[in-house]
C-alpha cells in the first residue's frame, strides 16, 4: 500500500430524503433490485503517509444547513471521526474531492461558511470545476478558492497518492489510488453494479458514459485484484 495507511471514516448512515428518494428498482433501472428504500453509508477516507502527511478523500455531507441538507442525514460526523483517529482539521495537508456532489463535498466548509481544512490543498479535476454551479459553487468552492489544486486526468497529489479521471457520474469525477486500494467515489454506488457494470444509476449525469467508465475501471481493478474503498456500500472495503 505504498507505505500509506488508509482509514475509513463513516460520516453518516441513512436513506435519501424525500426530495430525491426513489425505490431501489427506480434508482437502478433494470437491476432487478426490490422496490424498497436504499439505505446509504457515507464513507470518507483518511490517508496517512509514513512521513505523517495526511490526505482526506471526500468531506461528507456537512453540517445541518449544508447543501446536502435537503436529502441527506445531516449533520455528518466527520469531525468526530477524525478526532477519534487523532486528527484535527488543521492537520490535513490535502483534500481530494472525488466530485462536487453535496454528499461528498459539503464538509469543506464549517457551519459558518469558513474553510474546514484551513491548511489543505483541495484537489479537483478541471472538468468538475468547469461544471460547478449553484450552491456548490457559491457555498462550497468560493470559500476555498485560494486552496484549490486543479488537475487534469492523472496526477500524483501526495507521495504515493494518485488521482485518475473517471467521468460519467459527473464530468470531472475522479478516483484516488494508494497502492492496491482504490477509493472509487460514486464510480460504483450499489453492489449490483459489480456484477453488472452496465446497470445505470438514476442520478448519473451521463448514464452511458458512467457505465462505460465503470466497466473499464472495474476490469482494470479486477486484473490487479485491487481493494475497492467505496463511498456508499455498508462495508467500506471490498477485495475484487
Amino acid at each position: 500500500m505504498s507505505g500509506v495507511e488508509v482509514t475509513p471514516l463513516c460520516d453518516a448512515v441513512g436513506p435519501m430524503g424525500a426530495a430525491i428518494r426513489r425505490p431501489l428498482a427506480e434508482m437502478f433501472p433494470g437491476s432487478g433490485l426490490p422496490d424498497e428504500p436504499w439505505v446509504l453509508h457515507f464513507h470518507c477516507y483518511l490517508l496517512r503517509s509514513a512521513a505523517g502527511r495526511l490526505t482526506l478523500v471526500d468531506t461528507g455531507i456537512g453540517g445541518a444547513n449544508s447543501p446536502a441538507s435537503s436529502w441527506a442525514p445531516v449533520p455528518g460526523t466527520l469531525a468526530g471521526e477524525l478526532a477519534a483517529a487523532g486528527v484535527a482539521p488543521a492537520d490535513i495537508d490535502t483534500v481530494v474531492l472525488t466530485h462536487l456532489h453535496s454528499d461528498h463535498a459539503s464538509g469543506v466548509v464549517t457551519d459558518d461558511g469558513r474553510p474546514a481544512f484551513e491548511n489543505a490543498r483541495h484537489v479537483v479535476q478541471q472538468a468538475e470545476l468547469d461544471a460547478a454551479a449553484g450552491p456548490v459553487l457559491d457555498r462550497l468552492l468560493t470559500p476555498i478558492k485560494g486552496q484549490l489544486h486543479v488537475v487534469e486526468g492523472q496526477a500524483e497529489v501526495m507521495p504515493g497518492v494518485h488521482v485518475h479521471l473517471a467521468p460519467g457520474h459527473t464530468p470531472g469525477h475522479q478516483i484516488a489510488r494508494v497502492g492496491d486500494v482504490a477509493m472509487t467515489g460514486d464510480l460504483v454506488l450499489h453492489p449490483v453494479q459489480l456484477d453488472d457494470p452496465s446497470v445505470r444509476y438514476l442520478y448519473d449525469d451521463d448514464q452511458e458514459a458512467a457505465a462505460r467508465t465503470r466497466a473499464e475501471v472495474l476490469d482494470a481493478l479486477r486484473a490487479e485484484r485491487a481493494i475497492l474503498a467505496t463511498a456508499h456500500f455498508s462495508e467500506p472495503f471490498l477485495r475484487l
